[in-house]
């Protein structure tokens, strides 16, 4: 699917009700995590990621990060650039911010097509608001010291076929989990951010894993 498909197809999509939790769950760990009892929602932090779409050859890619190393509990993850929302800001102002500062996305350079759903990420106690936005040319980005150790450049394509998804059986917290995985640009893609993944190729047409 060439980048100007994509980018009309999505462009019409985001303006409907969007697919929601339950493409999300299509890609969710099993068993999913919850907020434990009692949890007060008013405690949820907000954050923004930016979901960013450029071509290359034609071809739509998206850009994600891996995590550095020093950075806790989700050292090592892949992830969409993105973090805190500040105060005053909206998410979208945020989540560009936040790939300007994580991966050096000049201001400017991209354009916001659309939100995806929330998506609640109780290990780490925030509410992450996708946002989608696209380049009209590959960008020159640099990961941040400290915060990135490497950069993804990943085709959409990849990503649409099933036979780059797979179950890996993992141990988190004392539970055992099966938990689906993209195998795509020599990265293991799993958890929240496969989660929002799968409700944005949801709007792609997406055919997701085997039942």
């Amino acid at each position: 699917m060439r980048f100007d498909q994509v980018i009309a197809l999505l462009e019409q999509r985001l303006a409907r009700e969007l697919p929601g939790a339950p493409a999300q769950d299509r890609l969710a760990p099993i068993p999913r995590r919850n907020w434990p009892p009692g949890f007060n929602p008013a405690r949820v932090r907000r954050a923004a990621g930016l979901l960013l779409l450029f071509p290359d050859h034609e071809q739509a890619h998206i850009v994600l990060t891996v995590r550095a190393d020093s950075l806790g509990r989700h050292s090592g993850q892949v992830s969409l650039p993105g973090g805190v929302v500040d105060p005053g800001e909206t998410y979208e102002q945020a989540a560009l911010r936040e790939a300007h500062e994580e991966v050096g996305l000049p201001a400017g350079a991209a354009r916001v097509l659309g939100a995806l759903t929330p998506i609640d990420i109780p290990v780490s106690g925030f509410r992450l608001h996708p946002i989608v936005a696209a380049a009209s040319a590959r960008p020159a980005l640099t990961p941040s010291d400290g915060e990135v150790a490497r950069i993804l450049y990943v085709p959409i394509e990849d990503l649409l076929d099933v036979g780059h998804l797979r179950a890996v059986e993992r141990v988190r917290d004392g539970i055992a989990l099966t938990v689906p995985a993209f195998h795509v640009a020599g990265a293991e893609i799993w958890g929240a951010t496969a989660m929002v993944l799968a409700e944005f190729l949801t709007l792609l047409d997406w055919v997701g894993p085997a039942a």
